[in-house]
């Protein structure tokens, strides 16, 4: 068996999907695995170049952490990869008690035995950027420093408030940082010796620079347990290329239209809000759930009342989209925090809404929108994994997959992170890819062949 490139612990599903993306569409097939395979299942995908584990430790605590994410690295540690990669989020938000991405880099560190983590945030496919130490996202065709980010300085649970990336982590873990900015990146110089290596990624040139630092020389002298977000292998990628270890990028077909797309989402994001309205705009039925209600004490007449709305639009032949929010202003996380699980349970009921509808309405697509919402609503699915159906390069970090396993195995299913994709994402995911312009052209074309 020839030793994988890489593998990875995703700290969401969407995440996790957006690293399988990155991967697959240059020619590494990977697999992405939504809990530790059994050797039947790990045989199926013996011949793979990356293996990774979705996880939901971005919505976790550092206890839950100190079992789960350990137990984790541990499995991942047997596939003896030449990398080991904890994805986290490209905006990087995290608290001590949320997601605490430093208690995961002490947990790796141990685990991995590692001397020092490289840390590489910055990733221009997705328009994230480092710059001396600091983060930026982009937000409607602007980029914004991350604390300024109309979006993640108010995100509900974990709002950035600090785009130093290690002055935000000096609060989560006491491992001694370091820091290696663009432009001593692009001058060579050696990065200084610490626990953590923040890597400077601005433009193609800085994030080429930083992959071969990480592959030819951090590896080497071992530092093979990595953080970062996809960044990391947008990165690797190059260095691989000039190694000789991958090819050309495949070409991969449009699956083509459905008919009919359920969406489930429990995303309060402005970027979801918008999509959802032009969904509706677009031929899908919308049905609006009470959040509080579906992770209460009557959460099965709740679920029960949203398939049979979703199966009506369904059956007549419409699309539709179940969500919980439409944007901020409807946000009900303040109730919802009341408890500690009530989020966790709101994710398992949106996916045992969606496989009601999937299998029941005899759907091939379907769609979860949320970062923490499709960590928990998978698993409600019986999903036991994913593999890339089809990239979506006009919006990354969102792919079409395939599910593998369970009641809905062969199912086409895409997750979409909160802050992910154009107005028309829904509509896309209908098409097969196609945005709206590809499909006026393709009408166009068309027309003018007749």
């Amino acid at each position: 068996m020839t030793r994988p490139l890489i593998s990875y612990y995703g700290d969401d599903f969407t995440g996790s999907t957006d690293v399988m993306e990155a991967l697959a569409s240059h020619g590494i097939e990977t697999v992405l695995f939504l809990q530790e395979p059994d050797e039947a299942l790990m045989q199926r995908f013996a011949g793979a170049r990356a293996y990774g584990l979705a996880g939901t430790s971005r919505s976790q605590s550092p206890n839950w952490m100190e079992t789960h994410l350990r137990t984790g690295f541990q499995w991942l540690k047997t596939l003896n990869a030449e990398l080991c990669h904890y994805k986290v989020c490209s905006t990087f938000d995290s608290s001590v008690e949320m997601g605490n991405i430093g208690r995961a880099i002490e947990i790796g560190r141990a685990v991995f035995g590692a001397k020092t983590v490289p840390l590489i945030v910055g990733a221009p496919q997705i328009r994230r950027y480092t710059a001396f130490g600091e983060l930026f996202a982009a937000y409607q065709g602007r980029n914004y420093r991350i604390d300024r980010h109309p979006v993640m300085s108010r995100h509900p649970v974990t709002p950035m408030k600090e785009a130093n990336i290690l002055r935000h982590l000096a609060h989560q873990t006491s491992l001694s940082a370091a820091h290696l900015d663009n432009v001593a990146l692009m001058a060579g110089e050696e990065p200084e010796k610490a626990y953590m290596l923040l890597i400077d990624v601005l433009d193609t040139a800085t994030q080429k620079a930083a992959g071969s630092l990480l592959w030819k020389q951090l590896r080497q002298t071992g530092s093979t347990f990595v953080c970062g977000s996809s960044g990391v292998e947008y990165a690797l990628i190059p260095a691989w290329l000039a190694a000789g270890l991958i090819g050309e990028k495949p070409v991969f077909e449009a699956p083509g239209p459905v008919d009919r797309l359920a969406v489930v989402s429990g995303s309060v994001s402005p970027t979801t809000e918008r999509q959802i309205r032009h969904a509706l705009s677009d031929g899908f039925d919308g049905v609006a759930l009470d959040p509080v209600a579906l992770s209460g004490d009557e959460s099965e007449a709740r679920i029960a009342d949203a398939v049979s709305a979703g199966l009506s639009s369904l059956e007549a032949g419409r699309s539709v989209v179940l969500y919980t929010a439409l944007g901020p202003e409807a946000d009900r996380g303040a109730a919802l925090d009341q408890s500690g699980t009530a989020r966790h349970r709101l994710g398992r009921a949106l996916g045992r809404i969606q496989v009601e509808l999937v299998s029941r309405a005899g759907l091939s697509r379907a769609v979860v929108a949320g970062g923490d919402t499709s960590s928990h609503a998978l698993g409600e699915m019986g999903i036991a994994a994913l593999t890339l159906k089809l990239p979506l390069p006009q919006t990354p970090g969102s792919p079409l997959c395939v599910a593998h396993g369970g009641p809905v195995d062969g199912l086409q299913i895409a997750l979409k992170g909160g802050q992910v994709g154009n107005d028309d994402y829904f509509s896309m995911i209908r098409a097969g890819g196609f945005s709206a312009t590809d499909q006026k052209h393709m009408i166009e074309r068309s027309g003018t062949a007749a």
